[in-house]
């Protein structure tokens, strides 16, 4: 990569089908980072899903990903693979982890099909309970990626389970209890069983690095944000309290930082 390359990242936002919010407000997510990658003077091109990421790459250090529902098939893997090898560095976010969803026989809900893409990106996605309060603690504070945000910060955001997919590679760098009242009906039905929960039985990853050769991926459960237009066509249920707006971590220093860690990590 040359050093003109290298101070240029490629944002990824969307949901699918094309043209669909698939509940999350992609516009205020792509704005923020836009703004963020800006202060740092870091040149940006822009998608909604993965279907050119071989033209952006090339001239292309850092990729950063919010979506909810694209993902990269097979051959855009390779590619991604190759690059991020040859030094290039994935800031995934919240949805990334999930990807195509199969329905499942007398279930509302659909099952994530794990794919190539999760294999790179080191974490699958399986469900989440409602939108709640919860405290995340770092687990290494001296972490570039983690600097400047202490040992611990709470947060409203949905508490996502992931299930590492190669964690004797993986630093973990966020970890969350959510108590006992964070349960999913998709645990024992869609899956099996809880492959989210740490060996303590008790923590999920949060946040954590690897890496790719000579580059890395970075991903972070957090993001979760939604207006009204990303909402539309949901069932009613009067039982649902969640505000017609919401930003959640995004309107945290915390996850600002991160977010700023990640863009100097992945463009130095």
């Amino acid at each position: 990569m040359t050093e003109k390359q290298s101070r240029r990242a490629h944002l990824v936002t969307g949901g699918f089908p094309p043209g669909s919010a698939a509940g999350h407000d992609h516009d205020h997510a792509r704005l923020r980072l836009l703004g963020l990658l800006a202060e740092q003077n870091v040149s940006a091109s822009v998608g909604n899903d993965f279907a050119d990421i071989e033209k952006w790459l090339p001239v292309s250090r850092l990729l950063i990903t919010y979506v909810a529902g694209p993902y990269p098939d097979a051959a855009q893997c390779r590619a991604m693979q190759k690059w991020l090898e040859a030094g290039g560095h994935w800031l995934g976010l919240h949805g990334t982890s999930g990807g195509r969803a199969e329905r499942v026989e007398g279930m509302r809900q659909r099952r994530t099909v794990k794919t190539e893409h999760h294999a790179l990106l080191g974490s699958y996605f399986l469900t989440h309970p409602p939108l709640c309060r919860f405290r995340v603690d770092v687990c290494d504070t001296h972490h570039a990626l983690t600097q400047g945000i202490g040992s611990s910060f709470e947060v409203e955001d949905e508490p996502y389970f992931i299930e590492l997919q190669d964690p004797g590679s993986t630093q973990i760098l966020l970890t969350a209890d959510y108590g006992p009242n964070a349960v999913s009906p998709s645990i024992g039905t869609l899956y099996a069983s809880d492959t989210s929960l740490r060996p303590d039985g008790r923590t999920r990853v949060l946040g954590y690095t690897r890496l790719v050769g000579e580059g890395g991926v970075t991903y972070f459960a957090l993001g979760h944000c939604h207006s009204p237009a990303s909402r539309v066509g949901r069932p009613d249920d009067p039982k649902d309290t969640t505000p017609p707006v919401f930003r959640g971590p995004w309107d945290t220093d915390a996850f600002t930082t991160l977010l700023r860690n990640a863009i100097a990590w992945g463009t130095a």
